[in-house]
């Protein structure tokens, strides 16, 4: 118990710190939820006021004979046309107060949420590429979209209104004290109910809320799969399967926020008993105090109004302690993402880096995915600048595992990788992988224009850049052709163009980069030979004066290339080198 508690204390502070730049917004949203707590006092105030000192004899609270005598005489008229003025000015300024306290939360909310998942996006984009192949995205899109928002629940929505109702608590305990301490004393004695109850079912819901969000989790996970794998699901006539599948992972969240809100439910149903009973007795004895002349009538309804509103917070703050586990579990999962450590980590006072001349060594190179089984062996080769590598070997045979090590998307678990003469490793990320240009096999497309696209390798690209990088990919002639040009949209992964004209917009996206460094991964594996001619000529116009990395198939592809390697389960077995191709 001791270690969840500070667990819990330790997330709170992670919360604070990650809202820091909204607390001034936090301490107004306070304040002004502070101000409910005086009003929620004057609230019972009219109705005495017209028992006891307009229909009865009794004297007004002193400071409201103040003000009625500042403003007017001290008649039964004058009393009832005050308290007429309390019941329209209390609620009023209540309102006022709730939409100006709306307004500033749903701003600072909104500000909160969009700083904390640009924050966990920020970070799984730094995060390691063997991270995102183990845990796949739909998990990371889960928490950044659904868990990200608990800080606004447990900030703005759990904080304060808590401390809020510990101060409302304590005034209401005040003033009932004063008016009669035994009838005090009474409605208190249910208070250690509230907290036993609150402690026994926080560690329910906070394991419930666990279980629920890893069922949800799996269920976007499904639909995510599927709608990425579209083609092939309608190929194989599986719509039905996958369906089953989302149907099965949601059935299980439905059973988990089913159990969740059976918690939930007898908690509230412990709380409203615990209110009941309390206010049985307290109407019981006060009954008995009003008959005995101890209390006026008037003096038992203000009682009992602020009976109701002493009971108010306290459940308050029990459902809050009860209800935050889903927030925190929530907050729990976000931060989990935060603390994973990128497999590729930067070193401190790393080199910068302009412009490589792109002379590549790997020094007894080995890696793998997982321990136990090498993907690389004991790889060893040296590439001048300029030169081209064409890489051969069968699928799974570590080709296009070589090349990421290249760009440290993965780091070696053994030997070194040296750019000019110096390991990889020492220079920043983002320079070292600006030295590099990279086209696909299955080329990457965003959805947006097919400029932006071709600017994605260089945003600050004018349009007369942008078109030439077109035409040195032979792309410029089919983009002239479409009905927006440049501006026609591609559509999500780029599905509205053929493979062939996806393959040239991503070759005019490497022509603009101009990395000295060029990474081909099998390029042509995907088009008819027409479009590969295409492509190949495009290609010898892009690989003059860079260093290039080849990967394919097909040896007429290599024929070009002045070193050929051949790999096979992980381990250089041939290295051939012919004629200059520059």
């Amino acid at each position: 118990m001791a270690a969840s508690r500070y667990a819990d204390l330790r997330l709170y502070g992670r919360l604070l710190c990650q809202s820091r730049p909204y607390w001034l917004y936090i301490l107004v949203l306070f304040l002004l939820s502070l101000l409910s707590t005086p009003l929620a006092l004057l609230t019972p105030l009219p109705l005495k006021i017209v028992v006891d000192s307009v229909i009865g004899s009794q004297p007004m609270p002193r400071p409201m004979e103040l003000i009625l005598s500042a403003v007017a005489t001290n008649t039964s008229t004058s009393r009832l046309v005050l308290a007429a003025v309390l019941l329209i000015a209390i609620p009023l300024f209540n309102e006022l107060l709730g939409a100006a306290g709306s307004l500033l939360r749903t701003y600072t909310g909104e500000k909160l949420v969009m700083d904390f998942r640009t924050h966990l996006f920020g970070h799984v984009q730094r995060l390691s590429l063997s991270y995102h192949d183990m845990r796949g995205t739909s998990d990371s899109v889960y928490r950044i979209q659904y868990d990200a928002p608990a800080i606004v629940y447990i900030v703005i929505d759990g904080v304060g209104p808590f401390i809020t109702s510990i101060l409302t608590l304590a005034g209401m305990i005040y003033i009932t004290v004063r008016l009669d301490w035994q009838l005090a004393l009474i409605a208190l004695a249910v208070s250690p109910a509230f907290i036993l109850f609150g402690r026994s079912y926080r560690l329910r819901l906070r394991k419930q809320s666990r279980e629920l969000k890893k069922f949800d989790s799996f269920s976007l996970s499904v639909v995510q799969e599927a709608l990425a794998a579209i083609r092939v699901v309608k190929a194989f006539g599986r719509e039905e399967r996958e369906q089953a599948r989302f149907v099965k992972h949601s059935s299980a969240g439905i059973r988990a926020r089913l159990r969740m809100t059976l918690i939930e439910s007898g908690f509230g149903i412990l709380l409203s008993l615990t209110t009941i009973v309390g206010t049985a007795a307290v109407v019981l004895i006060g009954t008995v105090h009003v008959k005995s002349g101890a209390l006026t009538l008037g003096e038992l309804l203000l009682i009992m109004g602020y009976l109701s509103q002493l009971y108010t917070p306290l459940t308050t703050i029990s459902k809050r302690v009860v209800s935050m586990q889903s927030h925190l579990a929530s907050a729990e999962r976000a931060f989990a993402l935060l603390d994973e450590e990128p497999d590729v980590p930067e070193r401190l006072n790393a080199r910068s880096l302009a412009r490589a001349s792109g002379a590549v060594s790997f020094r007894s190179v080995s890696f793998g995915y997982d321990t136990g089984r090498p993907v690389l062996q004991d790889v060893s080769l040296e590439v001048n600048a300029g030169t081209r590598v064409g890489i051969a070997g069968r699928t799974g045979a570590g080709k296009t595992t070589l090349v990421a090590l290249l760009t440290r998307f993965y780091d070696p678990t053994a030997g070194r990788i040296l750019l000019d003469g110096i390991d990889l490793r020492d220079y920043r990320l983002a320079d070292l992988r600006n030295q590099y240009s990279i086209v696909l096999q299955e080329p990457v497309l965003f959805s947006t224009s097919i400029a932006e696209n071709i600017a994605y390798a260089r945003p600050t690209a004018t349009d007369e850049e942008i078109v030439e990088a077109a035409k040195a990919a032979n792309a410029h002639d089919f983009i002239i052709s479409l009905p927006q040009g440049y501006e026609s949209q591609v559509g999500e992964r780029g599905m509205q163009l053929s493979g062939g004209e996806r393959q040239r917009i991503s070759l005019a996206r490497a022509f603009l980069k101009d990395a000295p460094v060029l990474i081909l991964d099998e390029p042509t594996s995907s088009v008819d030979l027409k479009t590969e001619a295409v492509i190949l000529e495009a290609l010898e116009r892009l690989v003059r004066g860079r260093t290039t990395f080849m990967i394919a198939h097909r040896l007429s592809t290599l024929a070009n290339c002045s070193v050929l390697l051949e790999i096979e389960d992980g381990r250089l077995v041939k290295q051939q080198v012919g004629s200059t191709a520059d």
